[in-house]
């Protein structure tokens, strides 16, 4: 084994170890979801619709590689990085352009295959579950019908528009709403913005690097990590 395979492996040991000392003794009752990229496997299809995109502005297609180094919210910013001018067409309609095209294939996303087993196990479990997604939240709440997951929460929480600007405004307002105490809520994610969020809310967070952010990007937040969702469930 290379001296990088050893280090790898201490470095999951190591958050693995993390994970279970921040999370196993607290005694959470209610967990906030994120959605894309977190339950629904959807990281593929965002980068399937961006290169078209790109190849119609005449610029460079990227790999889902670098995707996940270079997303971020505001989305505004991510579609500068890639070259996008809004001098000569609005960020509005750019966005815009992105949604529709990713809602005429969105029927081709799944849930990770392990999704519906374990929200299930943790409503027989006594969990309360919500959703806090950047989604159009109409179209979530018929994502999740579709896919037969929106029995399992009580809540469903997304925006208003399709430009996700970010989720700690509409967070702040769920949490108003559910009137628990935070130390009782843990939020499960995918990206660094799912870290800021909980932050900003005092909630505790729990990131899985599988999604719309790179491992090395999720590793950076310092915040526990389950490197799978079965993995997770050994700690809820």
């Amino acid at each position: 084994m290379s001296f990088l395979s050893i280090f790898e492996k201490k470095k999951t040991l190591t958050y693995k170890f993390t994970l279970f000392m921040k999370v196993q003794p607290r005694k959470y009752s209610h967990i906030i979801w994120d959605w894309n990229g977190t339950l629904l496997n959807d990281a593929w299809l965002c980068v399937e619709v961006m290169n078209r995109m790109l190849s119609d502005h005449g610029l460079s297609p990227l790999s889902l590689q670098k995707y996940r180094t270079i997303f971020d919210f505001p989305v505004k910013d991510y579609y500068n990085k890639l070259g996008f001018d809004f001098n000569v067409e609005p960020f509005e309609a750019i966005g815009m352009e992105f949604m529709m095209m990713y809602n005429l294939r969105q029927n081709e996303c799944s849930l990770y295959s392990e999704v519906p087993e374990i929200l299930e196990t943790l409503k027989k479990k006594g969990y309360r579950q919500y959703i806090l997604s950047a989604r159009e939240e109409n179209e979530l709440k018929s994502e999740t019908d579709k896919l037969g997951v929106g029995k399992y929460f009580d809540r469903i929480t997304g925006l208003n528009d399709h430009f996700a600007h970010g989720k700690s405004d509409i967070g702040r307002t769920l949490l108003k709403a559910l009137n628990i105490p935070v130390e009782r809520i843990i939020f499960i994610g995918d990206t660094n913005h799912d870290a800021e969020v909980s932050a900003e809310l005092g909630i505790d967070c729990i990131l899985i690097p599988n999604g719309h952010h790179s491992e090395e990007r999720i590793l950076g937040c310092g915040l526990p990590v389950a490197y799978s969702l079965n993995e997770l469930l050994e700690y809820l």
